[in-house]
């Protein structure tokens, strides 16, 4: 991994996956898709690691998009799909995700954004998807649906025009705001109380509010009472009643 992208873990199990180009507005350059890639992969094989915050250097830009200059100098038309690397849909995790948005969220750093499980956002940051500003597209962004009203949603794209953290939280997009300098701490308190929960339960948790927002109703209480069989008859599941009883704090397992 290059120093485009950071990576490291915690005591706790928590990595922090840095984008680590201010000087660019940390854009999604191909020295840093690449160094995403990897920073991701590292986290997903690290048996340390239980969760993952992803967020930028500085606190001007978390992301502020593709490399346009790159773009033009290809004279790139459709981008590949799997061209950049985005939690759950070009890259393969199974572990939770937190997106802490430290500036702008433009185009594709709010896709990367976009893709986290949760976010925490600097009360500073902006969000914008600005392609038709560009003449480009955001296919990426048709997922927004579950998370936004339609209305909202509709306005955000075709107007290309930036949103405040404050308007993004209170859409929804957003879970927790915090002052610049307090958003790694913030998104740290998040994650801890993410892990505290059994893992095994967590990851069943997380994947019913993926089936259900694919699925119809029927089918997805259907699939996640499959999803949860595991934490159901783990040994955690014993243990989390009986520390209940004990009056302690559950020592988890993962299995």
């Amino acid at each position: 991994m290059s120093d485009a992208v950071l990576y490291t873990v915690d005591g706790d199990g928590i990595g922090v996956i840095t984008i680590n180009r201010p000087e660019q507005r940390n854009c999604l350059s191909r020295e840093v898709r690449e160094g995403l890639r990897a920073a991701w992969q590292q986290f997903e094989e690290d048996d340390a690691a239980k969760i993952a915050i992803l967020t930028g250097t500085g606190q001007k830009a978390f992301c502020a998009g593709g490399d346009l200059k790159e773009m033009v100098e290809t004279g790139m038309k459709v981008p590949p799909r799997d061209m950049f690397p985005v939690p759950y849909e070009t890259i393969t995790l199974s572990k939770p995700t937190i997106a802490a948005v430290n500036g702008v969220a433009f185009a594709g750093g709010w896709m990367i954004a976009q893709g986290c499980d949760l976010c925490v956002a600097s009360t500073t940051a902006r969000f914008a998807i600005t392609e038709v500003k560009v003449g480009r597209g955001s296919p990426w962004a048709a997922p927004l649906i579950h998370m936004i009203p339609q209305r909202i949603f509709m306005e955000i794209v075709l107007t290309g025009k930036p949103i405040t953290a404050q308007r993004a939280y209170e859409i929804g997009l957003v879970n927790r705001l915090a002052e610049p300098d307090a958003l790694i701490d913030a998104a740290l308190d998040l994650a801890r109380e993410v892990i505290e929960g059994a893992p095994l339960s967590v990851a069943a948790a997380r994947a019913s509010v993926m089936l259900a927002t694919e699925m119809g109703r029927s089918a997805a209480l259907d699939a996640a009472w499959a999803a949860h069989e595991e934490a159901y008859n783990s040994k955690d599941a014993q243990e989390g009643p009986r520390a209940f009883a004990e009056k302690r704090k559950p020592v988890w397992k993962g299995r």
